[in-house]
């Protein structure tokens, strides 16, 4: 279990501190929500019915904790006005498409690098207790599991709104609601 949060803190941490930081603009709180949202993480993660959904669903609990900071804000500055958040839902929407979008591409892999992808990622497999798990030796797990990434990131490139580098690293994706 721990070694499950750490393998989430360390693929989700970056880019969860841009997200939340994007909306409060402000650094310690957004450590302090980030913290939050993995101790939350960390409490749930049993709860967790699908582990393709894992980024979504990590996600979806940032976004409920953005939410409760600005309703507490809200409240600590006597301001109990209807909260709407309608960027959010727009931002809701969009991340819901591109993580149809990413689990439609792991669905699409074939069965071997489905399943490499699926363990490694989302099992927290490590290579080497992959090989032994399909018997096959440790460099062609390697080959497998790099074959499989590669091909989901092309694949993820396609997906609407994603943004790369100029070495084609995955960096953003533009939820249009700015």
């Amino acid at each position: 279990m721990k070694n499950d949060i750490e393998i989430i803190w360390v693929d989700l941490h970056a880019e969860l501190f841009k997200f939340v930081q994007g909306r409060v603009n402000d650094t310690q709180i957004t450590k302090d929500i980030i913290q939050e949202v993995f101790l939350k993480v960390q409490l749930k993660i049993d709860q967790l019915k699908h582990s393709s959904k894992l980024t979504s669903w990590v996600y979806q609990i940032t976004r409920n904790t953005l939410i409760d900071h600005f309703r507490n804000v809200q409240k600590a500055h006597g301001n109990l006005k209807n909260l709407d958040f309608p960027e959010q839902e727009a931002d809701n929407l969009e991340y819901s498409k591109l993580s149809q979008c990413i689990n439609q591409k792991i669905d699409a892999l074939s069965p071997k690098y489905k399943e490499a992808i699926m363990l490694t990622t989302f099992k927290g497999y490590s290579q080497k207790e992959l090989a032994t798990y399909l018997n096959i030796s440790y460099s062609g797990t390697k080959s497998r599991v790099q074959k499989a990434r590669d091909i989901l990131k092309e694949g993820i490139l396609d997906c609407p709104k994603v943004e790369s580098d100029t070495t084609g690293k995955l960096i953003d994706y533009d939820t249009g609601a700015e």
